[in-house]
């Protein structure tokens, strides 16, 4: 988990990604839903990655 939200891409506000079979076996979804929350970031789950928008502002999805 440490090494996850110590990249860069976390600091500067961008964008990280994870392979889901790899999160949920290493991590657990729920631990890492419950970290991504506490941060105030958003989740979501496109294919076989988990993708972290580490920036507490909104989201406009445009499509």
């Amino acid at each position: 988990m440490a090494e996850l939200f110590s990249a860069k891409a976390v600091a500067r506000g961008g964008v990280v990604r994870r392979n889901r079979a790899w999160a949920d076996r290493e991590i657990g979804r729920g631990r890492l839903i419950a970290e991504v929350r506490s941060r105030g970031f958003h989740m979501i789950a496109c294919g076989p990655q988990y993708v972290i928008i580490c920036n507490r502002g909104g989201i406009d999805m445009i499509c």
